[in-house]
């Protein structure tokens, strides 16, 4: 009896008929051990799924040392390219007593020709496999996925604009009689800025809101001109993105509407009820909860949903950099919200308040402990700025964030400074780039400005680049850090399987994050995610464009399988979220596993090669 699992990927992509033929077509063999079951040259007759044993693949154009490029136990399937190609590239040969069902060539063809998304499995790289991976996690939730796959066109409504000598009475007039609740503005001659070919340099917008405080609380002339009281700071989307970005967009810049953009063309507009109204999730209401949080305690009823909110994220098919991205923006907005319900002017406005490590870098797949430092600009007088900063520390405590373990966070004085002594810090690690001093550099060098005067977040930014570019030397000690954990394959490229299972950030995580973030230090490429950095990292010329694909991708599934560890519960046990045991996973899972892990080795070897890291 054929015992072949078909819930997972890729026979789960058939349907039914198709899976009772394939039954049909099915025979059963046994391979000894060391047996060639497919040699390279050989035609590819079969495509071969291990139903118990263990299957090395071998480049035989390879040295012994460097010719084992894969490793399938039971569930895995090899020889479907082989199949395609009409011969096998490599030698598949078995390491253990196997048995193998053989899926005969004219069969897996005939499903390849009748079922597209069969075949696409065989023919895809790593990004279809974790967008095969969310969708596996989306089947009950159609909805949601009908959500993840909507666009921001789908959404948008006409835009009302109206001149800037439109006087505050006549566009009240206006949103009366369209039943709207902002307009556009559009600058009159003389009244644009310069390098107006951007999107949104031509526009301003004003809500209903901002004419009713104009109106009642500053006295203002009915007939005074709208661009007195219109903002230009507009946030804008493009038509063809995903709707779920434009909601990040309104989190992340505490906004209530986005302007959409075509082709550099102002075609619609997206307001925040808008988005809720395409899709009413109660996950999706937090950020409403944030804004409108009027003291500390509506703040932490708010920030107690946000963990299951990241859980209703991914138990539904939404793909990881958009969860990472929401969750983020939310903690973003809740950490600058309890800044200003629990610090007072003038000081809190005389800082910035920055997030460091992957709060920074918006990558976190959990509610992660505190990660923060803090400007003050020069002369800035706060005398009980040590209390006050433990007094935030605590603050974030109690909304989720735990205390940092390393006391990276500013109730540490080692993490305050005014922006002369930040500028003599980062000289001092320069001069010095010991172990302790790359590790300070490397945190500030994830930091995002939250709170506060955010210009001094820039110009820390300048004092790293300016002290840091060109210094060869610097860049080789930097970039070693990716080597101080190794890649958990083994020598012959197979998983290794420890049954304390495999840290995924130390193995797989951290080499990519740092990699790029030498890269990022070198070309002084100011975006802090790794994905911004590998996007400009391509721009600039100095990665590839199916390199910085490959990578993104592996740092996708590496978060994936640590938020299946973890879940989005705060990871305060050093390395308890970060391990995942190898024979947990299923058939896929451990696929992408180790495409993942081969994408970090070589681009280990990669960074070796450019900065000497084995003479360093």
């Amino acid at each position: 009896m054929v015992d072949l699992d078909m819930s997972e990927p890729p026979f789960s992509l058939l349907n039914d008929s198709a899976r009772e033929h394939l039954r049909a077509g099915l025979d059963l063999a046994y391979f000894a051990r060391d047996t060639i079951i497919l040699d390279a040259g050989q035609p590819g007759e079969f495509v071969f799924v291990i139903h118990k044993g263990e299957v090395a693949e071998l480049d035989i154009n390879e040295a012994p040392e460097r010719s084992r490029i894969g490793h399938y136990t039971d569930g895995d399937l090899f020889g479907a390219i082989s199949v395609l190609n009409g011969t096998s590239r490599y030698r598949f040969i078995a390491e253990q007593e196997s048995l193998c069902y053989l899926m005969p060539g004219q069969l897996f063809l005939s499903l390849c020709d009748s079922e597209p998304a069969f075949a696409e499995y065989f023919r895809n790289r790593i990004a279809e496999k974790t967008r095969l991976m969310s969708q596996r996690r989306s089947q009950e939730d159609v909805s949601l996925a009908d959500f993840m796959v909507a666009r921001v066109s789908e959404c948008q409504r006409e835009p009302l604009v109206v001149a800037s000598t439109t006087s505050i009475g006549e566009a009240v007039r206006i949103l009366r009689d369209r039943q709207a609740d902002s307009l556009l503005v559009e600058w009159q001659e003389g009244l644009v800025e310069e390098d107006s070919s951007r999107p949104g340099k031509g526009y301003g917008m004003v809500t209903r809101t901002d004419m009713l405080e104009s109106l009642v609380l500053e006295g203002a002339d009915p007939e005074l001109a709208l661009s007195a009281v219109a903002s230009r700071d507009l946030v804008g989307v493009e038509a063809q993105q995903y709707l779920f970005e434009a909601l990040i967009e309104m989190t992340r810049h505490k906004v209530a509407r986005v302007v959409v953009w075509s082709g550099g063309q102002l075609v619609g507009i997206v307001e925040l009820t808008d988005v809720l109204s395409f899709f009413s999730s109660r996950s999706y209401v937090v950020s409403l909860q944030v804004e409108q949080a009027s003291d500390l305690d509506d703040l932490r009823a708010a920030s107690q949903r946000v963990p299951e909110m990241l859980d209703s994220l991914m138990a539904r098919g939404v793909r990881m950099r958009f969860a990472m991205s929401m969750l983020a923006a939310l903690n973003g907005r809740i950490i600058h919200k309890a800044w200003g319900l629990s610090m007072a002017e003038p000081q809190r406005s005389a800082c910035c308040l920055l997030l460091l490590g992957s709060e920074g870098r918006g990558e976190q797949v959990s509610r992660t402990d505190q990660d923060n430092a803090l400007i003050l600009a020069d002369g800035c007088d706060w005398p009980n700025l040590a209390d006050d900063a433990t007094h935030f520390t605590n603050v974030l405590a109690e909304l989720g964030y735990p205390h940092c373990s390393g006391h990276i966070m500013i109730s540490n004085p080692q993490w305050v400074g005014t922006l002369t002594q930040w500028q003599k810090r980062v000289r001092s690690w320069v001069a010095e780039p010991g172990p302790d001093n790359l590790m300070q550099l490397s945190i500030l060098m994830d930091a995002c400005s939250v709170a506060g005067d955010l210009t001094l977040g820039d110009r820390l930014r300048d004092i790293l680049i300016t002290e840091t570019r060109g210094n060869e030397v610097l860049l080789s000690h930097f970039a070693r850090a990716v080597l101080q954990f190794s890649t958990p394959l083994t020598l012959f490229g197979s998983l290794k399987r420890p049954e304390h299972g495999i840290d995924l950030k130390k193995g797989g995580i951290f080499p990519i994050v740092h990699g790029v973030r030498s890269l990022a230090l070198e070309r002084g490429i100011r975006a802090t995610s790794t994905l911004e950095r590998l996007e400009a990292l391509v721009i600039d010329g100095r990665v590839e464009r199916r390199d910085a694909d490959d990578l993104g991708e592996a740092l996708q599934v590496f978060s994936e399988l640590r938020w299946r560890t973890g879940g989005s519960v705060p990871d305060i046990n050093e390395g308890g979220a970060n391990r995942i045991v190898v024979q947990s996973l299923s058939s896929l899972e451990r696929d992408l596993l180790r495409e993942a892990l081969h994408i970090v080795r070589e681009f280990k070897g990669r960074l070796s090669h450019r900065y000497h890291l084995e003479y360093a």
